[in-house]
């Protein structure tokens, strides 16, 4: 498994539940995962080629749906015990890269009306985002007597604090950028 490159155990983990083709796993990264982790067909599909060669996940037989044949994955005893060994590694990459705010630090550049239009763009976002997450709470907490969804719904609920958060600081952030500044 490559040191550094995340997909990996987002598809190890994801293979751990199921078996899942290329496809399939890049629908469940644009799912609930896209809340805090993005993936593209561009890594997914090398990653699964790396990861069969070194024997942590393994082709299923194909099975054809039409026009096209879907190849679904398999993790191996070996890709678990590399997903528990990440599971239980202390150390973690917490990244955080936001456009917006990366727009924001340059926003003297330009008028702070383009900086509170980049705000209200954010601020939908958020709001949309947080919609869905609510929906995928009011559904976990329907099935938190199954292990997997405990963790399932504590990632949820991250999120809806976060969000709740972003959308404070957007109120206060267009206030202050309102403000007449002579």
């Amino acid at each position: 498994m490559a040191k550094d490159r995340k997909i990996d155990v987002v598809i190890l983990g994801l293979l751990y539940h199921e078996d899942l083709t290329g496809y399939d796993i890049k629908k469940r990264l644009d799912g609930a995962i896209g809340f805090f982790w993005k993936g593209s067909f561009g890594n997914i599909y090398p990653a699964l080629t790396s990861m069969e060669n070194e024997g942590l996940i393994s082709k299923r037989k194909s099975v054809n749906t039409g026009a096209r044949e879907r190849i679904p994955y398999h993790i191996s005893k070996k890709g678990i015990s590399a997903l528990e060994a990440w599971l239980k590694d202390e150390q973690a990459s917490n990244e955080l890269r936001y456009e917006t705010l990366l727009k924001l630090y340059f926003g003297g550049a330009t008028d702070r009306n383009i900086a509170i239009s980049n705000i209200n763009v954010f601020e939908e976002d958020i709001k949309r985002n947080l919609a869905v997450l609510n929906m995928y709470k009011k559904n976990l907490e329907k099935v938190l007597d199954e292990e997997d969804h405990v963790f399932y719904y504590l990632t949820v609920t991250f999120g809806i604090d976060t969000y709740e958060a972003y959308l404070k600081w957007c109120t206060k952030a267009k206030k202050l950028l309102g403000q007449d500044r002579r």
